[in-house]
């Protein structure tokens, strides 16, 4: 699995990058995680409020920092 957090570098997208790397842990799965912060690569993705949350090539959300419990329920969905 391919996890990429988009966000410039913001307290929100730290947040996410954290949120995210708490819940692989938590769940004991294997995923690349990806903190991808510049704006044109972001652009490119199709995103349009930060921090983003892209799985396997599909943006699950953006514009906000899920909860751990929350991204957990994403990533089992996408398992």
């Amino acid at each position: 699995m391919k996890i990429e957090v988009l966000g410039t570098g913001c307290p929100s997208c730290r947040k996410l990058e954290e949120n995210v790397r708490e819940a692989v842990k938590e769940m004991d799965i294997e995923a690349e995680i990806v903190k991808v912060d510049d704006m044109k690569s972001i652009a490119a993705s199709g995103v349009m409020l930060t921090p983003a949350l892209i799985l396997d090539g599909e943006m699950k959300l953006s514009g906000g920092v899920p909860s751990k419990e929350k991204i957990m329920e994403i990533l089992k969905d996408n398992e």
